[in-house]
């Protein structure tokens, strides 16, 4: 994997999309992951403004810190780089108290807190008229789904969302992303109790990625078997949010 080319196709990608759509600017919401890290550098790289903004809400103090960490690399490195941390708990606190008398439901849940995120990024891009950058990767986006319809997946843009995850991490170390984020297990930050990504989805995703790549292999082990059962699960469950929304034609005649 030629990284180097990579990295100057994407941002050169997103800065050609901007100036021929008259985008002044550009928002993204930094989680303290691998996916919002790289897709913040290479948006930064662009040289046109990039508003990074930290939402917590009820986060765990780690994932925060990582947050800060990687805006302030960011900020050292590119002057076009400014950072806002809005507080998302009190907000959220009173939603769950407004819909108290409903059956709890904690995906539900969760997902609200992704698009609370979703509407205060939005919030802020129209306040600059600047667009909003997803941080999608392509095992996330067009293999399982794991991501909030309108939420983590309410963009106008996703320039890492044909890299498998693996290759995130490729572009990650080329561009000298904090240690700790490279290191860090991956999460959506959505749970209190802090639950990663693998065990949310019951797999890692080099064994989703192995599956992506040969699904309809037969000579399988028990665990690419269990893996290729978990996969095809989700993205049968999740088919509605990676293909465009149903439209009702009208006949002409």
């Amino acid at each position: 994997m030629n990284t180097e080319k990579i990295i100057s196709h994407i941002s050169n990608w997103i800065l050609k999309y901007s100036e021929e759509n008259n985008v002044k600017g550009f928002v993204i919401g930094i989680s303290g992951g691998i996916d919002s890290a790289v897709t913040s550098i290479l948006t930064a790289k662009t040289k046109k403004p990039l508003l990074c903004l930290n939402m917590p809400i009820h986060q765990d103090n780690k994932q925060f810190e990582r947050a800060k960490k990687h805006i302030e690399f960011l900020q050292k490195k590119y002057e076009n780089v400014s950072y806002k941390k809005v507080n998302l708990s009190k907000l959220f606190d009173e939603f769950k108290d407004t819909v108290s008398n409903e059956k709890k439901c904690n995906l539900s849940l969760a997902n609200t807190r992704a698009r609370l995120r979703m509407t205060t990024l939005y919030y802020y891009a129209q306040l600059n008229n600047y667009i909003v950058v997803g941080t999608g990767n392509k095992v996330e986006d067009f293999g399982i789904g794991f991501y909030t319809k309108y939420g983590d997946g309410g963009v106008d843009i996703s320039p890492i969302a044909d890299l498998l995850k693996s290759e995130v991490y490729l572009l990650g170390k080329k561009l000298n992303v904090i240690n700790d984020i490279l290191e860090a297990p991956p999460t959506d930050g959505l749970w209190e109790n802090n639950l990663t990504d693998e065990d949310q989805i019951g797999a890692t995703y080099d064994e989703l990625e192995w599956v992506m790549n040969n699904n309809n292999s037969n000579n399988l082990s028990e665990r690419q078997k269990e893996v290729q059962s978990i996969y095809n699960r989700f993205n049968k469950m999740n088919k509605h949010k990676m293909i465009p929304i149903p439209v009702c034609f009208i006949p002409k005649k």
